[in-house]
């Protein structure tokens, strides 16, 4: 008897730090009637400019973020962040693709923006960027892209 409430306490622990890991997304299958529990991701990919002196420096930057950066890009439910560089016709372009799995964006993003560590970090990459001509109307950086396809 001992050993059987202990299997199922293991699986309720389980199942209950399972659950506050992944903001859960509840679907019902109309074949089986079974409810199958997904993370909710929305994906995000934008564009920026990238100043020729400065690619160097940046690619440093990026070789070695600081770690309080990485913690807060987590805190803010960022996963799979990555950044490329690609020259199209003799400008360099930075494209940015990150998956974010919280409940609420916008204050994601406030977190993240109010976050010194943050800050400090823009500070040093704002200087190499080149907003394109919609987000420098919006006062931004980067630049917000369709996402046109996507196949898990």
């Amino acid at each position: 008897m001992m050993k059987k409430l202990k299997v199922l306490f293991t699986i309720v622990v389980t199942a209950l730090l399972f659950t506050a890991c992944v903001q859960p997304n509840t679907e019902e299958n109309a074949t089986t009637g079974t409810k199958n529990i997904q993370t909710v991701v929305k994906r995000f990919g934008s564009v920026t400019g990238l100043k020729p002196e400065k690619m160097d420096y940046y690619k440093k930057l990026h070789a070695a973020v600081w770690p309080k950066v990485l913690q807060q890009i987590n805190r803010c439910n960022i996963r799979n962040y990555s950044i490329y560089l690609k020259e199209i016709e003799g400008k360099q372009y930075l494209f940015s693709y990150f998956e974010y799995v919280g409940k609420d964006f916008e204050a994601d993003m406030k977190k993240m923006a109010a976050d010194t560590t943050t800050q400090r970090w823009w500070k040093e990459t704002a200087p190499a960027q080149i907003p394109l001509p919609d987000a420098a109307a919006k006062g931004e950086t980067w630049s917000a892209m369709e996402e046109v396809f996507h196949q898990n």
